[in-house]
């Protein structure tokens, strides 16, 4: 990589938005790491402390599935630009939601709901891998044909609604507009 390339610009505007991410959510008082120690690949548990606190758990599917859509929406608001400013748009955009999601206020908010009654935010590591994952999403929309990437978002969403009862569009409901009935459904009643 020439040091004035668009790929170097690319990598150095997506570490500085990292590290001010990270930094926001140090200032709030989120752990670098899962309190408990240690770092997990993955924490399949999703009424364990653990959630949203190693590298992975379920609520990254999410990550993938904002990926797929910002890829979308960037393509129709910005279509001249190249793939990869919109992808840091999208860094952009995901990482704001990150440090918005980790206030107290949101914190409290997504504790209302049945599956995040313990939520304390996210770990530093757990938000930045939540990035990695929507990036992720991202560059799987940018490189496969539409007809897999709206499989793949449908099998997702659906998968997760079976496996834990939640999905991207649940939380967005129930964090908007909560609904006793899909409370009920959640907490297994």
């Amino acid at each position: 990589m020439m040091p004035n390339s668009p790929l170097t610009r690319f990598f150095l505007i997506a570490g500085v938005t990292l590290a001010a991410q990270a930094a926001v959510l140090l200032f709030f008082g989120q752990p670098v790491i899962c309190t408990c120690g240690y770092v997990k690949l993955w924490e399949g548990e999703v009424l364990s402390s653990g959630t949203s606190q190693h590298l992975a758990d379920w609520y990254s599917f999410t990550h993938v599935v904002h990926g797929l859509l910002f890829y979308v929406l960037t393509w129709l608001a910005f279509p001249r630009l190249p793939a990869l400013q919109r992808l840091l748009i999208a860094i952009g955009v995901e990482a704001g939601w990150e440090i918005f999601e980790n206030t107290p206020a949101v914190v409290q908010a997504y504790r209302k709901q049945a599956l995040a009654q313990g939520y304390v935010g996210d770990s530093v590591l757990n938000s930045i891998s939540d990035v990695f994952m929507m990036a992720t999403g991202f560059l799987l929309a940018w490189r496969l044909p539409v007809r897999i990437v709206v499989a793949l978002g449908l099998a997702l969403e659906i998968g997760l609604a079976f496996a834990i009862r939640d999905n991207l569009t649940l939380n967005l409901l129930n964090f908007a507009f909560p609904i006793e009935a899909v409370h009920r459904w959640q907490a297994g009643e």
